[in-house]
């Protein structure tokens, strides 16, 4: 199973991309996305250091939200 993290694009250089969440940043491939290749603002769900897909804001807040309640949700 693989688990996509909604991130927004905050610089972009060529093919690769730096990205946030929640104040953790990291670099990433577009690779995947070069047909249509996202820019700094637009929200993307990354996945092993690949971006899979663009996203709304919309979409990315839902995403994090559903993953806040399994988190709340999981024993420590």
């Amino acid at each position: 199973m693989c688990l996509a993290i909604p991130m927004c694009i905050t610089a972009v250089d060529g093919l690769n991309a730096r990205c946030e969440a929640r104040g953790i940043y990291r670099d990433i491939s577009l690779f995947m996305l070069q047909d249509d290749l996202p820019v700094i603002g637009d929200f993307v769900m990354v996945s092993v250091g690949q971006a899979v897909r663009k996203v709304s804001p919309e979409d990315a807040r839902l995403s994090w939200e559903l993953y806040d309640l399994i988190l709340a949700e999981t024993p420590n």
